[in-house]
């Protein structure tokens, strides 16, 4: 069986024969839950490029277990790092996008409150429901053996998205009406690609001028239309491919 995944908050430094304890949630987890035993393997991680394979020594109550280091281990970053900007969607699908996105390989998600999301964040909604998008982040990084997991940054506007766009050494926005094909556009080799989805309801004229005023051009994936809630993935799929990362 493949060995579990959990997280850590530290493990800058740590060599092998060293021991780390696991405690708090995911200790919990792997003691009360998964019922680790002595001798299981486990890799740790801390979600930022680090991480530690080993094997469980002993375990203490119900939420601590202590772990020997037989390999540190280190995940670069990523080049060229590839951000998705994915409109909100209704109910739990942008955890559906997040989760496949993080399974997929992006390096960042920035939630975006496009004009026409039914789905608006605000107060203690929007807090609410960035935690989750974070948190199924985390779970999607470990269930797919991330070392380091993507950002999921705060809500968005299209001034912002706008903002983020004319950076990138190479920005699109995935659009119905493109005809320009993403399976045939010039891809930078390091550097930084954003992604742009937008709602169900499609992205606003204004929007799109303003995303082709930052250098952002509509793009198209196929002859089909993608949900907002797996536009991302498939785009990520295949800039993945395309830029030598799945190689």
């Amino acid at each position: 069986m493949t060995a579990p995944v959990f997280l850590v908050d530290v493990l800058q430094g740590v060599q092998p024969g060293a021991e780390v304890l696991l405690d708090g949630s995911e200790g919990r987890h792997a003691v009360s839950v998964r019922r680790l035993q002595s001798g299981e393997e486990i890799v740790l991680t801390d979600g930022r490029g680090r991480g530690a394979a080993g094997t469980v020594t002993r375990t203490e109550g119900k939420d601590r277990l202590f772990v020997t280091v037989a390999d540190a281990l280190t995940e670069e970053e990523p080049s060229p790092r590839i951000t998705v900007v994915q409109a909100l969607p209704k109910g739990d699908r942008g955890e559906l996008a997040v989760e496949t996105m993080t399974e997929t390989g992006v390096d960042a998600v920035v939630p975006w409150s496009a004009a026409r999301c039914i789905t608006q964040w605000r107060g203690e909604r929007g807090a609410k429901s960035l935690a989750k998008w974070r948190a199924t982040a985390r779970e999607a990084g470990k269930q797919s053996r991330r070392l380091r997991f993507p950002e999921v940054a705060e809500a968005a506007t299209t001034r912002q998205v706008a903002e983020l766009l004319a950076g990138a050494d190479f920005a699109a926005v995935l659009h119905e009406v493109g005809d320009r094909p993403l399976a045939t556009a010039e891809l930078p080799a390091e550097g930084s690609i954003v992604l742009v989805v937008g709602p169900e309801g499609g992205v606003s004229p204004e929007e799109l001028a303003a995303f082709e005023a930052a250098g952002a051009l509509p793009y198209r994936l196929g002859h089909t239309v993608l949900r907002t809630s797996t536009a991302g993935t498939a785009g990520a799929a295949l800039l993945l491919g395309r830029t030598g990362r799945w190689s």
